[in-house]
């Protein structure tokens, strides 16, 4: 598929992973719309919403149901790494706002435009951390994994109607994003880091070939099969890890 005059919207491309996906697309002739906290000098528009409250989410769903889109990527995503007792109550719901409601919310706000003209695709990026669901990222990794669900169960939703719908899961990457705790536990654990030009070429390359579902990096991604039908194997798997994280909170 050619991006050339395509009417793209992504979320969270003012972030250092989305920038790089928003330089790819519109080097390949789209016509590019972050939709941010803030201004966005990489795209042609930029809307500026807040997707960590309900009120934030509806004036964006309300401002990008009004036009026609070709394809919505839903990347903006928030985390939190620690006890999940430690978690503000604030910052719990703002992570099941942006990475949860917010792609379900604005995948509702396009489709009505997108059944008319009977075209479009909705991307979602998801995590690896949705499929193994990992201890200290609880609410990030939940929430990720009912992204998965939504993809896949509008997917079905949506057979025939010339509508794709395209989760993608990264393994970790190394941006903002992470904290310096996260950075801690990635070299006591020696966890996989991807950079993050590479997987923005990934990612676009994903959508480009309107794929269903894709997991990037090995071993992770034999990890996400043998987690599904054998969680308890990667219970132990994980354990040691997850003893040096408590650990680190334990200080």
């Amino acid at each position: 598929m050619s991006f050339k005059d395509k009417d793209i919207l992504i979320t969270g491309g003012s972030g250092g992973l989305g920038a790089l996906i928003c330089k790819q697309l519109a080097a390949e002739g789209a016509r590019v719309t972050v939709l941010d906290r803030i201004d966005s000098d990489i795209a042609g528009q930029t809307l500026k919403h807040d997707l960590g409250s309900a009120a934030g989410i509806e004036a964006a769903a309300a401002d990008v149901g009004r036009r026609h889109w070709d394809i919505l990527i839903n990347l903006a995503g928030i985390q939190h790494f620690g006890p999940f007792e430690r978690q503000s109550a604030e910052h719990m719901m703002a992570s099941y706002m942006v990475n949860l409601v917010a792609p379900v919310r604005l995948a509702q706000a396009v489709l009505p435009k997108m059944k008319a003209e009977g075209r479009g695709q909705i991307v979602n990026i998801g995590s690896i951390f949705g499929s193994i669901n990992f201890a200290h990222f609880v609410t990030y990794s939940s929430a990720k994994a009912g992204l998965r669900g939504f993809s896949q169960a509008l997917r079905r939703e949506l057979t025939g109607t010339g509508i794709d719908v395209t989760y993608v899961a990264p393994r970790a990457v190394r941006t903002p994003l992470n904290t310096p705790a996260v950075m801690e536990f990635a070299r006591l654990t020696h966890m996989n880091m991807d950079e993050p030009k590479a997987i923005a070429r990934r990612i676009v390359a994903a959508v480009r070939a309107r794929r269903q579902d894709v997991y990037f990096g090995f071993p992770e991604s034999l990890f996400v099969r043998i987690n599904a039908l054998l969680p308890g194997l990667v219970d132990r798997a994980l354990s040691a890890n997850d003893r040096k994280a408590v650990a680190m909170f334990a200080r």
